[in-house]
């Protein structure tokens, strides 16, 4: 999801129309055909990988914006990381669809929602309006529009990404087209992140909502679910532009834990949970704050090479608890920029990607350098390997490739799958 389910299978699904009792088919990208008959449709897949993860040329501690030392634990080891195994198709008309899953994450074995079953359901009236309701991923940056796990990297995104978006929650939301190559979508949640969060936990007020607008001028389309990178090789210039908005308030108690499947805290520049008792100063505790993000991203994409930018604001504000008084609004704001050239089609792409965040409480940045190795001369099958080299990363967690504060440079290596 991460963005891991990071289940972002769920908004980027395939639509088939209904065939006479047909079954044990492969369809690329889609899965196992299991069973199609009048009655419904039944598709199976699987999605995992394997990652050897090297962190030993990390700094081995960090000093926080309020001059704290933390520790940063430098790992060296390999893990089946992901498995993800969804189950999706329409039952009774092909108006009425399903997506249902089982997701985890083997890096996080023992903490809160390391594994996880869900899904969602949805009604499809037209092109225009697809309505739906569950757990789906809140549409606050490209990432979580529906692409994964069709990244440049596997399973992970630049810091910025990680720092700025929403995750994934359950709500409901409208989807389709406004026009000829103008895509929305609009959902309204429950919070920013419901994994690992019970229904006990959440404030009573259902006050999270994120909207997303594409337009694609050329093609009508930016490639299969919208991936990063040009695998499909356009032979015509394919153009997106797209605008997210988010807003949440975001309580204490309804925040996921810190090494969480699919981690999105709220977080400062610095890495620091804005929820941490003193963080602010001694006897200051924010128990609510108010949570508001733009992005914007644009991209080009023609014969195997791509060119995508992403660009991020995001305020803190009004903020509820002990002594919370004194505390001034934040803003932050970082970007970044991913370019990639598929160097054999079909077999070899090789990619760079950068991003930054400012913010009053620190800034940070990475450089990364990766390839993907598509040795089956299909999606399905890849070896990854990325290099990066990070500068005082905000975010963290145990499956995802660096940990809070991390400073130096981050090896790793996947072997992915995906049919």
């Amino acid at each position: 999801m991460s963005d891991g389910c990071t289940g972002e299978f769920i908004t980027g699904q395939a639509t088939r129309e209904p065939e006479d009792k047909k079954s044990f088919e492969h369809i690329p990208n889609v899965g196992f055909r299991l069973y199609e008959g009048e009655k419904g449709q039944v598709y199976f897949r699987l999605f995992s990988y394997a990652r050897y993860l090297n962190q030993r040329d990390l700094d081995s501690s960090y000093v926080d914006a309020f001059g704290n030392t933390h520790t940063v634990k430098q790992r060296q080891d390999m893990q089946l990381q992901k498995f993800f195994a969804p189950f999706t198709g329409w039952f009774l008309t092909p108006k009425f669809r399903y997506y249902l899953y089982v997701w985890s994450s083997n890096s996080s074995q023992g903490d809160p929602a390391q594994v996880v079953g869900a899904g969602n359901l949805s009604y499809t009236f037209n092109r225009y309006v697809t309505v739906g309701a569950g757990i789906t991923s809140l549409p606050s940056v490209r990432s979580t529009e529906g692409q994964f796990p069709y990244w440049l990297g596997v399973d992970d995104r630049l810091i910025a990404d990680e720092f700025f978006r929403g995750s994934y929650t359950t709500g409901v939301w409208l989807k389709g087209e406004i026009a000829t190559k103008f895509k929305y979508m609009a959902m309204f949640a429950n919070n920013l992140s419901t994994l690992g969060v019970s229904a006990a936990q959440l404030d009573n007020k259902f006050d999270t909502q994120s909207y997303m607008l594409q337009w694609l001028p050329t093609t009508g389309e930016f490639g299969l679910y919208g991936t990063f990178g040009d695998y499909d090789y356009h032979e015509k210039v394919a153009i997106r532009a797209a605008a997210h908005y988010t807003h949440s308030l975001e309580e204490k108690q309804s925040q996921p834990g810190t090494e969480g499947i699919e981690n999105t805290q709220v977080r400062l520049t610095d890495g620091s949970v804005i929820f941490t008792p003193d963080l602010f100063g001694k006897g200051t505790t924010v128990n609510e704050v108010n949570y508001q993000m733009v992005s914007l991203d644009a991209g080009i994409k023609y014969r195997g090479m791509a060119l995508e930018a992403e660009y991020y604001r995001r305020w803190l504000s009004d903020f509820v608890g002990v002594n919370t008084s004194g505390i001034a609004d934040i803003s932050d704001n970082g970007y970044q920029l991913q370019g990639s050239a598929m160097l054999i089609p079909k077999a070899l792409q090789f990619y760079v990607s950068g991003s930054q965040i400012f913010g009053r409480y620190g800034d940070s940045s990475e450089m990364r350098v990766g390839e993907n190795w598509y040795f089956m001369k299909e999606r399905g099958l890849r070896l990854n390997a990325e290099f990066m080299h990070v500068n005082k990363s905000p975010v963290g967690y145990t499956a995802y490739p660096y940990p809070v504060g991390g400073n130096g440079n981050v090896l790793h290596v996947n072997l992915e799958m995906n049919f």
